[in-house]
């Protein structure tokens, strides 16, 4: 494993693992994962070298920090564990919810979940238009004061949350949806985070899923599964998008590494200041993933690529609800 650092000091593996997809249920469903594999998964992404490791409250709900929580109990060292706070969770979601209140109660019931003393990077999962993103920041930074946080993270913030949030307390990173077939965050708000120094770490980074090239058609893809209702793997643009992966696919070919290596290894190199978090809930495609670390991508492999998936060039909108995406980059 190779390692980077984040915004405000914060030294993090390359690639690190998003634990999303261990859920099962709830929020960010793919697919129906094995608890014992996941665990597994999990100690195996440790031996690796990765040390970051991405969850949230609102995974499950609950149920994603828990699962973490039991995986790492006694490896915990040298972990750096980063969950999300920000949203009011009653009987299902019930919209955003950043005040302070509910931070420090977010913060307190995360640690019991995760069975930590610490949480590394807290994140607000998304901007809440009812509380200054000054405020938040402030309340986040108390409890930085009180050692229950290391770092802040903010999640889909755009260029002007930015702003107004490292002026009250450094951020260490800023998350959000990146990769090949997402790259929006090119044209403002992440040379505003590399500006202000935050790190970026891009979630999705595979296109979940649509970039390994290993689904082929929608059939692949179980009951109950997120991406059936994701517009880009709808029947009208699946098709538009797979030429894509076909590019990926012969890039991958040239270096004789998988297609996700080659979609991973393509964000590792648009800086040293981007660590992905590629999402996996099984050992063989955590390591595979996490090969991409090796994969030397040439002058001509990122032309390719660019012309490829330029900037805008995804068929289908990134959320069928209207309010997903309406929660992003605020």
């Amino acid at each position: 494993m190779k390692y980077r650092m984040l915004g405000d000091g914060l030294k993090v593996s390359a690639l690190g693992l998003g634990c999303m997809p261990m859920a099962g249920t709830g929020t960010g469903s793919y697919g129906v994962p094995d608890e014992a594999e996941s665990i597994a998964t999990i100690h195996r992404a440790i031996d690796l070298g990765v040390t970051l490791f991405d969850t949230a409250e609102i995974y499950g709900p609950y149920t994603n920090e828990q699962l973490l929580g039991r995986a790492i109990k006694g490896r915990r060292e040298g972990l750096v564990i980063a969950t999300k706070f920000g949203f009011r969770l009653e009987n299902g979601v019930r919209g955003t919810d950043s005040s302070p209140a509910n931070i420090r109660k977010v913060c307190d019931e995360s640690l019991q979940r995760l069975g930590i003393d610490v949480i590394d990077l807290f994140y607000q999962h998304r901007v809440d238009l009812n509380t200054p993103i000054e405020d938040t920041v402030g309340a986040v930074a108390d409890l930085i004061r009180e050692g229950k946080i290391r770092h802040i993270g903010l999640s889909e913030a755009g260029a002007a949350t930015l702003r107004k949030a490292a002026a009250v307390h450094p951020i260490a990173a800023l998350q959000s949806e990146y990769s090949l077939w997402e790259r929006d965050v090119e044209a403002e708000i992440l040379p505003v985070a590399r500006e202000l120094r935050i790190g970026f770490v891009p979630y999705s980074p595979l296109g979940r899923g649509f970039l390994t090239g290993q689904i082929t058609s929608r059939e692949q893809l179980s009951e109950g599964d997120y991406r059936l209702t994701d517009p880009r793997y709808s029947p009208e643009n699946f098709g538009r998008n797979m030429q894509a992966v076909e590019v990926v696919k012969a890039i991958a070919d040239r270096h004789r590494a998988s297609a996700a290596q080659v979609a991973l290894a393509w964000l590792l190199a648009q800086g040293e200041d981007i660590v992905p978090i590629p999402g996996s809930k099984r050992r063989a495609t955590l390591e595979d993933s996490m090969a991409a670390v090796d994969v030397e991508l040439t002058a001509e492999d990122l032309a390719d690529l660019d012309d490829a998936s330029p900037r805008g060039g995804t068929a289908g909108a990134r959320y069928a609800n209207p309010q997903m995406l309406a929660m992003t980059r605020l």
